[in-house]
This record gives C-alpha cells, sequence and structure tokens, in this order.
C-alpha cells in the first residue's frame, strides 16, 4: 500500500514546521543546555533507535524516567519532529527516552505496538545503567503515540495472548502514571467520524487513511489496535491500572476519544482523567510557549506532582 500524496504533503508540512521551530528563539531556549544523545538502539531493526535527553540541572540520579512515544498517524513522523515534547519532559527533571517505531503502510498493527513494547523491555532492562530509576518510569504520548502507550499499559496490567503483550505483562512493571494526549484511541471503527457534521473533508479522508494503513485488514484479533474499547469493556484488569491523564483541545477532531477515556476511567475508578482545553487543535501543547500550550503542560505538571 503506497501512501497518499495528502499524506506525503502533511509529513513535509510537519517535519518543515518542527525544523523551524528547533531554530527559532523560542525552541533554542528550550533545548539550551539539555544533553541528547541519539539514535541509541533498543532492538536490530533499523527503526528501533531512541534518543536520550537529559539536564544536568537535575542532578546525578537516579533519575524518574519518561518514556516518550510519538505521534503522526501510526504513518508519518519521528522522536526527531517530536523533539519539543522530549525536551519539555526532560525540562522537568525526567530521563526521557524519545523512541521511534516501525510505520504504516509498509508496517501495520501491531507492528508499531510491537516495537513500543520490545523499548518498554529495554528500558526495565537497562535504564539503570543510563542514570534512570527503574521504579519511577511514566510513559507519555500523543495522538498515535497515545494510543500505542495506552495499549502499552493495557499490556502491563492485563493478561493477554499476544506474544508482545504477554512478554510485557510477565516484566510485572506498569508505569508509575501515563499520559495519553489528545488520543486516536479507536482505530478499528473510523467511520465514527467520517459522517460527523462540521468535520473538513481533508480531515475525514485523513481519519480514513490512518486506519486503513494501520488496520487494513478485520479489526478480529487486534482489540489493542483500539485501546480505548478495552477500557471501555468490562473485562477487569489483573494488575491495578495507573492514574491514566489525558489533555485535549476543543477544537481537536478526534476529541471525543478523549471524552470516552474520561468516562471510561471514571467508571474504574483510575486516578487522573481528562483536562480540554476551549479552542486546542491537535496536539496544541506542541506549541509549548503558547497560552494553551502553557496551560496544558501546567495541568499536566500538576498531575505529575500528584503522583510522584
Amino acid at each position: 500500500m503506497e501512501r497518499t500524496i495528502v499524506t506525503r504533503l502533511i509529513e513535509a508540512g510537519f517535519r518543515g514546521a518542527s525544523a523551524l521551530a528547533r531554530v527559532a528563539p523560542s525552541g533554542h531556549a528550550l533545548t539550551r543546555g539539555l544533553e541528547v544523545a541519539t539514535n541509541l538502539r533498543y532492538g536490530t531493526g533499523p527503526s528501533q533507535r531512541f534518543d536520550l535527553w537529559r539536564d544536568p540541572a537535575a542532578g546525578a540520579g537516579p533519575l524518574p524516567v519518561l518514556v516518550y512515544v510519538h505521534g503522526g498517524g501510526f504513518s508519518i513522523l519521528s522522536k526527531d519532529t517530536h523533539w519539543m515534547f522530549a525536551a519539555s519532559f526532560a525540562r522537568r527533571g525526567f530521563l526521557v527516552v524519545s523512541v521511534d517505531y516501525r510505520l504504516a503502510p509498509e508496517h501495520p498493527y501491531p507492528a508499531a505496538l510491537e516495537d513500543v513494547c520490545a523499548a518498554w523491555s529495554y528500558v526495565l532492562a537497562t535504564i539503570g545503567a543510563f542514570g534512570g530509576d527503574p521504579s519511577r518510569i511514566v510513559l507519555a504520548g500523543e495522538s498515535a503515540g497515545a494510543n500505542l502507550s495506552l495499549a502499552l499499559t493495557i499490556a502491563a496490567c492485563f493478561r493477554r495472548s499476544e506474544p508482545f503483550a504477554r512478554a510485557v505483562f510477565d516484566a510485572g512493571v506498569v508505569p508509575l502514571a501515563v499520559l495519553p494526549a489528545c488520543g486516536f484511541l479507536e482505530v478499528s471503527r473510523p467511520e465514527r467520524y467520517l459522517t460527523r457534521p462540521g468535520l473538513h473533508p481533508i480531515v475525514r479522508g485523513r481519519i480514513a487513511t490512518i486506519c486503513r494503513y494501520y488496520l487494513p485488514g478485520a479489526a478480529e484479533g487486534a482489540e489493542l489496535a483500539s485501546p480505548l474499547c478495552v477500557l471501555e469493556g468490562d473485562a477487569a484488569p489483573d494488575r491495578p491500572l495507573p492514574p491514566i491523564f489525558a489533555v485535549c483541545g476543543t477544537a481537536d477532531p478526534v476529541l471525543d476519544d478523549t471524552v470516552r477515556l474520561g468516562a471510561a476511567l471514571e467508571r474504574r475508578a483510575v486516578p487522573g482523567g481528562v483536562s480540554l482545553h476551549y479552542g486546542g487543535v491537535h496536539a496544541f501543547h506542541a506549541a509549548t510557549g503558547t497560552r494553551l500550550g502553557q496551560q496544558a503542560w501546567a495541568a499536566t505538571d500538576r498531575f505529575l506532582t500528584s503522583v510522584a
């Protein structure tokens, strides 16, 4: 399956904007003084790489760890385009592991989730040697990265049959907290958005393409492609779910997924919840210096303080 022209144009636009933001004064200010080790490996595949971000001002450690999973509709972008999230969490004292993974349509579900689970296992086994505290690991991501982070959390808490999920469960470690921002959390049913009033045809087309790329076949047996549905179900976890906190903008075309996530967390009595920000578009908090971005990061800080 080839990528559409629209997908390529969207990717080029995001990559250009990310590169410009990094050389802007605000980008320099955000990254100034941070230590970054790039393209380290958590596996042998060409996409199984991560960057390690650290603020020397945080001290020698062991530091709390944050594993960040980038968004991009499972099919575009990378840890390099999402430097602002890694830098922002490093500024907050985390040792940040920002991971890449295989992308659709060349590598549909479960490839991305398999890689994220492999990265999680690698972090558990090695993060102490990098100066991280393996007992304090937060998991975060936005958009598709929120989906993958939430699916990994389910694998850590529910005993499942998929080999990659079983390996996570058998490791016996649950994230300290999870931050699935502006998540695209149900891939198996794109039609829920395709008839939504007011949604631009280009956005409808993008949502349909994302779902087709990531889950080109039947949804049967692919429950973890739509982790929201697992949480909305009645199955009880084998281990307690960790605190989960999600920010989202009210102008986000996939806002409904975060609203549904909040309801599912409330029903399951999971600490955390959601924080909605009026007028925020998809992944609005990537613009860390804007008023809305600052509000979202302040809400995230309050949550992280509550679980520290």
